[in-house]
């Protein structure tokens, strides 16, 4: 592991949001320019957790997923911080306004493929403003569902073919390991 924790990080290819790299053996994908990702955790006064579906092409299939967006991915604002980015991005993937962002920590999604971490955040104080479902170059429809039916709704949207995020398991977890 020295070896490869020594040797030069080598990009491969990069992109607009992605960069392919090698380091000693090596290979990942890191994101492009210091970009940075936002991941909201939002469950309402009714216990409800609102999530998101959308098609994803790396995986060819819809997916279940928390509302998410890239930090500072905007050229007009490159120092946006993960809050402020969190609460653009629920509202216009799912309509719910924020009245504060909590900011639980950084997390790592896949450290053996991806050097990407994103900032996970805790919205507090739900109010619906509109409908959802993104910008215009994105197809997201709102999914409120209560905790207690999570697992069972899962279930169906796994039936149907669905993807589900891996930050589901979050949601899930007092139910795996009783």
């Amino acid at each position: 592991m020295t070896a490869d924790r020594d040797a030069p990080d080598e990009i491969k290819w990069q992109g607009k949001f992605i960069t392919a790299r090698k380091k000693g053996r090596w290979e990942y994908v890191s994101r492009a320019h210091g970009i940075h990702a936002a991941v909201i955790l939002a469950v309402d006064e009714d216990d409800h957790v609102i999530l998101v579906e959308q098609y994803r092409v790396p995986m060819g299939k819809r997916c279940i997923e928390l509302p998410a967006g890239l930090i500072g991915d905007d050229e007009n604002t490159p120092d946006e911080d993960a809050a402020t980015a969190a609460a653009r991005e629920l509202e216009e993937e799912t309509g719910y306004h924020a009245a504060r962002m909590e900011v639980l920590g950084e997390f790592y999604s896949s450290p053996g493929m991806v050097s990407e971490s994103f900032t996970l955040l805790k919205a507090h104080g739900l109010t619906r403003v509109g409908e959802g479902g993104g910008t215009e170059s994105e197809d997201i429809t709102v999914h409120r569902v209560a905790l207690s039916s999570l697992k069972e709704a899962i279930t169906q949207w796994r039936a149907q073919g669905f993807g589900i995020d891996v930050r589901m398991l979050m949601l899930l977890g007092p139910e795996l390991v009783c």
